[in-house]
């Protein structure tokens, strides 16, 4: 078997995918590793895990979740994502109308806001993204691992007016 490696030089991941057999007994649907490939941007590499086309999802969908078509966000569903920020990389500016939860699974990451303040988020911290206008940046010599789980959520309302999405 060809040896798996990252882009970003982090280790490949492990997705596992229960379901159930014809009896109603839980199975191992898949067990693969597979690695994480630079972005055309350049600024990251990533994974696609798993995607559910609504919420709440449905667990009679046998479609792999993985095979679904996501962009950033996937309308009306989630995406789970593996992230490797790499060194010495930031995104763009950008805002989705998703409710993201992204935990730092080594590295660390700073998480800059569109009125320039700052933080930085270490391994082992979570961050917790409303839908607001935001970058992320490595400023380490080493890769950022980052677990984003991204669900669907109405925009967020600025005097009664929907913000608009911007994405990259």
């Amino acid at each position: 078997m060809k040896e798996l490696h990252s882009d970003s030089g982090l280790p490949p991941i492990q997705r596992v995918v229960t379901g159930h057999d014809a009896d109603g007994r839980a199975i191992f649907k898949s067990d693969d590793i597979l690695p994480t490939r630079t972005i055309p941007s350049g600024d990251a590499a990533f994974l696609l895990l798993w995607t559910t086309s609504a919420v709440p999802a449905d667990n009679n969908d046998e479609t792999d979740g993985r095979e679904r078509d996501a962009g950033l966000t996937l309308n009306e569903g989630s995406v789970l994502r593996i992230v490797d920020m790499l060194p010495g990389k930031e995104s763009p500016m950008h805002r989705t109308n998703s409710i993201d939860y992204g935990i730092v699974l080594s590295g660390e990451v700073e998480l800059e806001l569109d009125d320039g303040r700052k933080t930085t988020v270490p391994e082992g911290g979570v961050i917790i993204q409303r839908g607001t206008s935001h970058l992320w940046r490595n400023n380490t010599d080493k890769p950022c691992r980052i677990a984003f789980v991204l669900i669907e959520a109405a925009p967020y309302l600025h005097q009664g007016v929907p913000l608009d999405e911007l994405k990259p």
